[in-house]
């Protein structure tokens, strides 16, 4: 089995909302709405590939000293494994700008995400960025419950 150890980036504003990237030219989900991220480089650090990707993708430079681990989210779904890792800022420079494999951005309430996002985005967001779960497993079935609050899991 193939295992992908990822880096995703959560930009926050200062109203809550976070950015989000279409994905374009992508091998995994192109057309999908999602965070800034990809897989981690040799000698990369989980908190640079995160800065990296959100530079790549989105333009915007963040210090991924600053960077806030929210948690990891391990997967194991149709015969791929890996290791999401969710990191989180609200300070950056730069203007959000759709660049290598990123067709546009927006700034979405994290409640309130479209209907064309990543299809795991809303049970992680609630897992890690508003329940405070530092570890998540997505096992064959998961899907499922991503829409079910997280009180009620």
């Amino acid at each position: 089995m193939t295992f992908h150890l990822v880096a995703w980036l959560i930009v926050q504003d200062d109203a809550g909302r976070m950015l989000l990237g279409r994905r374009s030219g992508s091998s995994y989900a192109d057309g999908l709405w999602g965070l800034p991220g990809g897989h981690v480089e040799a000698g990369e650090t989980l908190a640079q590939a995160a800065a990296r990707e959100a530079l790549e993708e989105v333009g915007l430079s963040v210090n991924p000293a600053a960077l806030t681990c929210l948690g990891a989210c391990r997967y194991d779904l149709d015969g791929m494994g890996g290791l999401d890792v969710f990191f989180l800022t609200r300070d950056w420079a730069g203007k959000p700008t759709p660049l290598e494999k990123t067709s546009e951005v927006g700034w979405f309430d994290p409640r309130d995400l479209p209907a064309d996002a990543l299809p795991w985005l809303p049970g992680v967001l609630d897992a890690h960025l508003r329940g405070g779960v530092r570890l998540s497993e997505m096992l064959d079935g998961w899907a499922a419950l991503r829409d079910v609050p997280l009180a009620d899991r």
